[in-house]
């Protein structure tokens, strides 16, 4: 391992999501202080969107807004000595590293040192593992893959940390990754600076809590806080900055003169987003008991987090799978006029009658009056004056959700008075994917690591 050069380590993340914030990375470099900027951009459905880009087009399968983002910053991550590591790859490294080359070229900067992780890419490898006898079973229901098999369009393993720390300690500027479990973004840059080892699971776990904390951007810093009205300047939200100790206990903060609000309220509720078992949150790198340590308020916008625990990490590594599931097609008429909820009913009996009249009765169907309680059940306002109807449809006869998109505009003039608001054309059949959650072993896995100056 690398000696300790470093008494703290300064980590942001300027993306929690594919279609974050453009301007928050940039934020981040221009006034975090950081030494490293995370950029999460992918999501389990994120997976099956790059997936079908990359069918369309070889040169796809990525987050593209990541190569944009490069282009305005790789000048100041040199000037200012910040690393980068994203999940910016997806399904497609070859096409992420030969978009960024391109982006070298046209900057004012010689070269760029990248590393790229690979190995989580599964899918071509889900035959073989069959035949060794692995059921590839869900983990929430037990059910085994199956014939799924021939209609899976991505398989992913979330894989660890470490191979990111090694690309790190081959001076790789910018480290880009397919599918790693969130946190890990944060723990690489913590196992390289600090010598953090395989065994040092209390450290690993307070890297992952750390990395937790901040993986979503702003949910920790007073986005989507249940306390919305207490957040100053949502204008100008600042994105959350983990400053770790080499001891592993670390505060969360964000720059100075930001919007938003960094407490133990709203980094409690983002430390309870996507938990589980809390006593055992499961990684690749380390097993973290989420209920071992404590938070404490230690200045303005800043929470102090100690005490972590860990244990050993699981003997497999989890996958993001999933399958062709049939179509689906989802129209909105808007109702207006009195007894709306009333017209919006009748309007949903004849359109449904209609299409069971055509022999179209689908595996799932719904009906929901939006501003009527759809979501919550009827709120105060029993009898709105207006509302939104909202029709949606599944099933695997694309024939069958084609035929249900022609019937939603013909009751703007065929059925009761008021019914408005379609527009975008016909709701079109769109292919569903089935999300399936599962497990491959670890040793089962080749993630490979290598450093290319571009």
């Amino acid at each position: 391992m690398l000696a300790v050069m470093k008494d703290r380590v300064r980590i942001a993340n300027g993306q929690g999501f594919w279609g974050d914030s453009i301007d928050a990375p940039l934020q981040l470099v221009e006034s975090g202080n950081i030494d490293y900027l995370t950029l999460d951009y992918l999501a389990e459905v994120t997976m099956s969107i790059l997936r079908r880009q990359m069918m369309r087009d070889n040169d796809m399968g990525y987050a593209h807004d990541f190569v944009a983002l490069m282009a305005k910053i790789l000048p100041q991550l040199e000037e200012k000595g910040i690393n980068v590591l994203a999940n910016a790859s997806g399904v497609n490294p070859l096409g992420c590293l030969k978009a960024l080359r391109e982006v070298v070229k046209d900057s004012s900067l010689d070269s760029v040192k990248v590393g790229i992780v690979e190995g989580d890419d599964i899918l071509p490898n889900l035959s073989e593992f069959v035949q060794r006898g692995h059921l590839f079973k869900n983990i929430d229901t037990g059910e085994p893959l199956g014939d799924k098999l021939k209609d899976v369009t991505v398989a992913n393993a979330y894989i660890s940390a470490f191979p990111m720390a090694e690309a790190l300690g081959g001076d790789a500027r910018i480290v880009l990754t397919g599918r790693v479990v969130d946190p890990a973004l944060t723990l690489a840059p913590l196992i390289h600076e600090f010598g953090w080892g395989k065994a040092d699971f209390d450290l690993l776990a307070s890297g992952t809590v750390a990395g937790h904390i901040i993986e979503c951007g702003a949910q920790a810093t007073g986005g989507n806080f249940s306390r919305w009205w207490e957040v100053e300047n949502y204008r100008s939200i600042g994105y959350p900055v983990a400053v770790v100790q080499n001891g592993g206990d670390f505060v969360i903060t964000k720059p100075i003169g930001t919007g938003g609000v960094v407490n133990r309220a709203s980094v409690t509720e983002q430390i309870l987003y996507e938990l589980g078992d809390p006593t055992a949150y499961l990684s690749p790198d380390v097993t973290v008991d989420f209920t071992s340590f404590s938070l404490a308020e230690s200045g303005e916008d800043c929470v102090a987090v100690s005490g972590v625990k860990g244990a050993p990490p699981p003997d497999h590594y989890k996958v993001s799978m999933a399958f062709h599931g049939g179509y689906k097609a989802t129209g909105q008429l808007t109702v207006s006029g009195p007894k709306a909820i009333e017209k919006g009913e009748a309007v949903a009996n004849i359109i449904w009658s209609r299409l069971e009249q055509a022999g179209c009765n689908y595996k799932e169907n719904r009906t929901e009056l939006v501003g009527a309680g759809a979501l919550f059940g009827n709120g105060i306002d029993n009898d709105p004056s207006e509302l939104t109807l909202r029709l949606s449809v599944r099933d695997s006869d694309k024939a069958k959700v084609a035929r249900f998109g022609k019937e939603i505009a013909p009751v703007v003039t065929n059925g009761p008075p008021g019914i408005t608001g379609f527009s975008g054309g016909r709701p079109k059949p769109q292919e569903v994917l089935a999300y399936w959650p599962t497990t491959v072993p670890k040793e089962w896995l080749d993630v490979t690591v290598r450093v290319e100056e571009i």
